[in-house]
């Protein structure tokens, strides 16, 4: 089936500076664009291709959804990032870069609101629905740029070097706006609630998209009753979970009733999905590069399987009173080399306890009947993975420290060696026929999934005083995750609505690991500092101990800075509180 995005011919650019160079973004003017039913077509699917301005295949650009999770409780990078170590300033590329990209979306999106209904010779039916298209897509890059920047300049209209110096609307303003365009959107008759799978428009949106994005710009807003009534639609729309988590983020699964909005992705250069490339590892096919890792503080957040908090303390007694450095013991393989025991005697290994025909046994016991989506999401110590060795498929562990790969029974390979990691299993391919190549891998990757809406839902209910309505939908996630359901037992008891709050807060923390969720999540709570720059926070190994630490510089950093060089060329842009040059 031919995937939405992929089968334009449309050459698209894509690479302006700012802003304010308002040339066409495609090889077609936008005054012939529209002028026949394909040039219509193509137009349209330049607009979706904005998703994508931000994926390089060539080095991890560190602006896709899901490397944004190294800012979040889920996620951390492998190397020191300066919004994490206090070192940013306004002129950094992940400012201006997220806000150039989001902006050409808002264009691309304008240029297709006005031109449609002016130009195309498309039926009237189907410019209708391509207009409630493009308007969805106008709210979700203006929801994406007031999550970070909270109030940008506000264009409902192609933007040209006339009208380019504008000065910011207000955050409500903007959250308006989103709310108008999905409520035309919703509207519109020509957009249907769902396509089915397989249908030759899949990937499209849909009104059943409308009605999820405009109830989380509701959540921003706290008007939870509107955003539950939307939530509760999309229920009606058709979408549902999928029955298996594990096997929901694998090709053959990736246009379930669980998905409602994704980038479309296919094995083609320039058009696939670099998860592979940047979450795998040198056992990976394609020897991949782990860039971005799991965080320890998830790991732990992961529920014993019957719904019971984790506790090291309960597997290894004593856990919690030793130093980062001495727990490393635990983590150390089977039968360690005179060389390596002293080496880990020297890191601050307490090697007293070590087991030296037991120690993997041990260590393993922490991870085993934990919540099933740990061990779909993450690869654990001594857990095994299929790689890939001399082409070819290989089983492989995570084992420390790492002494080298094998046909069989080898050592995982990362790139970060002398250091030992959680690792990303979500949307990292397994052997060597999943994928055709390391920097574009052929799984869609979601935006807005049915289990994001439930959980949504839940919040929504719970801050109205609905606890057991909330609990429903909880349970839903929880259901279908295999872990012990909340009040089913003494430990799963919601006690209050505050209690509740915080299952739910954790509940997205481990189900969305890898979706670029999570961020934006801490961000809207007001959650980061507490979760993510408390007192220790850094780049951890899986024992505990910083590579690198992180430095909260103020509470200012909860909004994204207006970028530098936007401001120099608007005089009339004010600069968020906090943030100087």
């Amino acid at each position: 089936m031919k995937k939405l995005l992929i089968f334009a011919t449309l050459l698209l650019t894509g690479c302006r500076e700012n802003l304010l160079d308002t040339s066409p973004y495609d090889s077609v003017s936008s005054a012939t664009m529209w002028t026949t039913d394909n040039l219509t077509d193509l137009g349209v699917t330049g607009v979706y291709n904005a998703l994508r301005l931000n994926i390089n295949t060539s080095a991890a650009s560190g602006n896709e959804l899901y490397q944004l999770d190294r800012f979040s409780t889920g996620g951390q990078g492998r190397d020191a990032d300066a919004l994490l170590m206090g070192t940013i300033t306004t002129s950094s590329a992940l400012f201006s870069d997220n806000y150039r990209q989001l902006f050409e979306g808002v264009n691309r999106a304008n240029d297709a609101i006005v031109n449609i209904p002016a130009k195309s010779p498309s039926t009237a039916e189907k410019k209708a629905r391509l207009v409630a298209e493009c308007k969805f897509l106008r709210a979700y890059f203006y929801l994406r740029l007031n999550q970070l920047y909270k109030g940008v300049p506000l264009f409902l209209e192609p933007i040209t070097p006339e009208n380019a110096q504008r000065a910011r609307s207000t955050e409500t303003e903007i959250w308006n706006a989103v709310i108008a365009d999905l409520t035309d959107a919703i509207n519109e008759p020509n957009l249907p609630a769902k396509y089915a799978k397989g249908n030759g428009l899949y990937g499209h949106i849909t009104k059943g998209a409308a009605y999820a994005l405009r109830g989380k710009a509701y959540l921003y807003l706290q008007k939870w009753a509107e955003a539950a009534a939307d939530f509760s639609k999309v229920k009606e729309a058709g979408y549902a979970l999928f029955s298996d988590y594990k096997t929901l983020f694998k090709l053959a699964n990736e246009q379930s009733d669980e998905m409602i909005f994704s980038i479309q992705h296919i094995a083609v250069s320039g058009s696939g999905s670099t998860t592979q490339f940047f979450c795998g590892t040198r056992s990976s096919f394609g020897s991949c590069w782990n860039n971005f890792l799991v965080s320890p503080n998830v790991v732990d957040l992961y529920e014993n399987a019957d719904g019971s908090p984790f506790n090291w303390d309960a597997v290894l007694p004593g856990y919690s009173r030793m130093t980062p450095a001495q727990r490393e013991v635990f983590f150390l393989r089977n039968n360690l080399t005179t060389n390596e025991m002293t080496a880990a005697r020297n890191r601050g290994a307490d090697m007293s306890q070590y087991l030296p025909t037991g120690n993997e046994e041990r260590i393993l016991k922490a991870y085993a009947n934990r919540d099933p989506r740990l061990a779909a999401n993450v690869i654990t110590p001594y857990a095994t993975y299929l790689g890939v060795f001399n082409n070819a498929n290989a089983t492989v562990t995570s084992r420390w420290p790492y002494r080298a790969e094998a046909a069989t029974n080898g050592d995982l390979r990362t790139d970060t060696q002398p250091y030992f990691y959680y690792l990303h299993r979500k949307f990292v391919y397994e052997g060597t026929t999943e994928t055709l190549n390391r920097s574009y891998g052929p799984i869609d990757f979601p935006l807005i999934r049915y289990a994001d809406v439930l959980l949504m839902w839940a919040e929504a209910l719970n801050e109205q005083g609905n606890t057991t309505g909330a609990i429903e939908l909880v349970n839903q996630v929880r259901g279908r995750a295999g872990v012990g359901l909340l009040n089913a037992s003494a430990a799963t008891t919601v006690s209050s609505q505050s209690d509740l709050r915080e299952r739910i807060r954790n509940e997205r923390r481990r189900e969305f690991v890898n979706e670029g969720i999570s961020f934006f999540d801490e961000m809207r709570w007001k959650t980061w500092k507490e979760t993510v720059f408390y007192s220790g926070a850094g780049i951890k190994q899986v024992w505990g101990a910083n590579v690198q630490t992180y430095s909260w510089k103020g509470d200012y950093i909860y909004t994204w800075p207006i970028p530098q060089t936007e401001i120099e060329m608007n005089p009339v842009l004010t600069q968020n509180p906090g943030w100087v040059n």
